[in-house]
């Protein structure tokens, strides 16, 4: 077993390994600024343009979206820094399995009462490798916690409000994909695939509480931006994309599930608010919206790039290809018996 000699150390350190943090491009928290930006240059410059009736319903369904959304994520980030920062780091290793085969199963039951959001969730599984628990088990729980946790529940009932089925539905799926997961790779995995996330810095005058606060404002403002976007593209697929075409996509029952999980690894919207966009494409079934609820929290373009730069570029060009074709198979296989 691999052990890791600084377990003393607070667990919310590990949340940033320095290894995960993006180098260059484009953050979502760009795209946020730039949208403020060309919405002030605007009012100024064509305010005739603002009170236009496509730009007024476009606001009015991205607003709707943003506002529904941010108090459940809000929520998801606070829990997921507390369970982050004040658990002890050898929880993990003494409660699961030693048996990959019966840790898989009981990881993925944790991310329902141990919720974590998608940026979370990938260091937060290295972490556990490097203490010895079985990786498919840490995968398990990579793929579990950002989507079956109550917070993403409770957020699916009120963004489908009289639809229980869509909330059960993904619950099953996204969990049949963390299990199915941890058990191929328990099959199919090998060692040479997984390079072993690197430490993080350890700051020997961190608090628990200031770790906590860190991770908080680290994963609102990177998942709030994602939340911008996504909420943004909502609007735009409603509002200016023609009717038609998204009646014959939607029409299509295969056409619209591989429409909705490509949009889904785009988005990247984090899963504490991806219900609330998924409610605002009408024109798709239950089943391709489920799809789409079921991929983005375990493969988007963010998660991919967070499992480069953790375990490796190897592990990667693996990993998010299956778990992309595992996750729209079960989410069309369960839509189609529950709803």
């Amino acid at each position: 077993m691999i052990t890791d000699p600084g377990e003393g150390h607070i667990a919310g350190q590990l949340l940033e390994p320095e290894v995960t943090r993006p180098r260059g491009g484009v953050r979502s928290t760009d795209v946020l600024a730039g949208v403020v930006a060309l919405a002030v240059a605007l009012h100024f410059l064509a305010p005739g343009f603002l009170d236009a009736p496509v730009v007024l319903a476009w606001s009015t369904v991205f607003i709707a979206v943003c506002l529904q959304a941010f108090p459940f994520l809000v929520l998801g980030v606070a829990l997921s820094a507390a369970i982050s920062t004040l658990m002890p780091p050898s929880f993990f290793a003494r409660v699961l399995p030693r048996r990959p085969a019966v840790a898989v199963p009981v990881a993925g039951l944790a991310g329902v009462v141990l919720p974590g959001c998608e940026c979370a969730s990938v260091p937060v599984a290295g972490s556990l490798v490097r203490r010895g628990v079985a990786p498919a088990a840490a995968l398990a729980f990579l793929l579990a916690a950002p989507a079956v946790n109550p917070v993403v529940l409770v957020a699916t009932a009120v963004a489908f409000p009289g639809q229980p089925a869509m909330v059960a539905a993904r619950f099953v799926a996204s969990l049949l994909v963390a299990v199915l997961m941890g058990w191929l790779w328990t099959l199919l995995g090998r060692s040479d695939w997984l390079r072993l996330p690197a430490p993080a810095h350890q700051d020997p005058a961190a608090t628990r509480a200031g770790a906590f606060g860190e991770a908080m404002r680290h994963d609102l403002v990177h998942a709030g931006g994602f939340l911008v976007v996504g909420g943004a593209t909502a609007a735009t697929l409603g509002v200016l994309v023609p009717r038609r075409w998204l009646e014959e996509v939607a029409g299509s029952p295969v056409l619209a599930v591989l429409v909705l999980a490509l949009l889904a690894v785009v988005l990247a919207v984090c899963s504490e608010a991806d219900a609330f966009v998924a409610a605002g494409l009408t024109s798709f079934s239950l089943t391709a919206r489920l799809v789409f609820l079921v991929v983005g929290p375990a493969v988007d373009v963010k998660l991919i790039a967070l499992q480069a730069g953790t375990f490796g570029r190897r592990f990667a060009v693996r990993f998010a290809p299956l778990t992309f074709l595992v996750a729209v198979a079960v989410a069309s296989a369960v839509g189609g018996v529950l709803l």
